[in-house]
């Protein structure tokens, strides 16, 4: 098979607004994703940590929100993210049975970089979030081990690998390969700012799958067979951005990602877990109250349009990267899954429905009006 594409590589540009110039979460200066990918027969998972800023997290703190579109899902620390409206930790991806492991492996992390926690000040809330890969993967050997989150954490960089790796490893997305994706947009608002996008993608039915409003899951079902299986798989969704943004802000920014994902053709299924955490760079908060009164900036609200379409775009072309550029798995049992890259004459036919209908659109637009005489 020929080196992994994200989605632009086939021409199908998603939205309007411009991409990033890597097109990745990490067009958010500070924010950095690491992977450790553990590739052994049927042993097929990984972790993936993001990196919300540099420096001690702990002691300065990231302003966050989360969303829950659907709740079936094992995450840690999510409860505390949305009382307190902040993010203390690097955010580890994960499969569901090794979300323990992660956790206590985060949590080690932090104490070796703070002395303080749990003597002289509270704990720490480690957030890990979760798919279940054991479609693929052999979920029940548990073989994430905490070397294997300190690996993610210490790989972490500005540019960094999408598909089959890391925590995406074993996912599944409309039964075909899932994993991990991301993509960016940039924004103007009295300044140039950015929203990125990254997921680890493991829901879907093939018949639903949908490219740029062109529907090819169901050709894709008659060339291997109706997908009869219900959704039960999950997707996470980390937004980041460098905009400055309040809590409340940020929880309306996470609810918008619904619209990429319903725009590849996900109908939230009742046994798929879809969760959202978003958070901003801008707008740090001290662990230690240097003053009682903190002063903060914050976009008007008449202004946070562009940041939900910023929100919808990023988060569509980034599900549909984590297919082209996952690559075909085999796992556990021999069971297997495909790329989407697999089906590039079908992509290639929604890459011309999508020119078609912009120059469809174009000529509409330069036609006068017609006069009733």
């Amino acid at each position: 098979m020929p080196e992994p594409k994200r989605i632009r590589d086939y021409g199908v540009i998603i939205g309007e607004l411009p991409a990033g110039e890597r097109n990745a979460i990490t067009d958010v200066a500070g924010v950095k994703v690491g992977h450790c990918t553990l590739n052994e027969g049927p042993i097929q998972t990984g972790v993936t940590a993001v990196i919300p800023r540099q420096g001690n997290l702990f002691r300065n703190k990231v302003l966050a929100a989360t969303h829950i579109i659907n709740g079936f899902g094992k995450s840690a620390g999510l409860i505390q993210v949305e009382e307190m409206g902040v993010l203390e930790t690097p955010i580890i991806l994960t499969n569901t049975l090794s979300v323990g492991t992660a956790y206590s492996a985060l949590a080690e992390y932090m104490l070796d970089e703070n002395e303080d926690i749990g003597t002289t000040t509270g704990t720490v809330n480690p957030v890990v979030c979760e798919c279940n890969d054991g479609y693929l993967n052999d979920i029940r050997a548990m073989s994430v081990r905490a070397k294997h989150v300190r690996s993610a954490l210490a790989s972490a960089t500005s540019d960094f690998e999408e598909g089959a790796v890391g925590a995406g490893r074993g996912m599944s997305c409309f039964k075909l390969k899932g994993g991990i994706g991301t993509a960016s947009r940039r924004i103007e608002i009295e300044g140039n700012f950015h929203l990125g996008a990254l997921v680890m993608s493991n829901m879907g039915q093939t018949r639903d799958l949908t490219v740029a409003g062109k529907n090819i899951g169901r050709e894709i079902c008659r060339r291997n067979g109706n997908d009869t299986l219900p959704d039960v798989g999950s997707v996470i969704i980390i937004l980041a951005t460098d905009a400055p943004l309040c809590e409340r802000q940020l929880k309306r920014l996470s609810k918008r990602a619904v619209v990429g994902l319903a725009r590849t053709g996900s109908n939230i299924g009742t046994g798929s877990g879809e969760i959202v955490l978003a958070f901003t760079t801008q707008n740090g908060v001290p662990h230690y109250d240097e003053s009682a009164i903190e002063t903060y900036h914050r976009v008007h609200e008449k202004h946070m349009d562009q940041l939900f379409r910023a929100a919808a775009e990023s988060v569509e072309e980034a599900v549909l990267n984590s297919m082209t550029a996952a690559v075909p798995v085999t796992g556990r049992d021999g069971l297997s899954r495909q790329s989407l890259g697999q089906y590039e004459d079908l992509i290639h036919e929604a890459q011309e429905t999508q020119e078609q209908e912009v120059s469809t659109s174009e000529h509409a637009e330069e036609k006068p009006p017609q006069i009733a005489g």
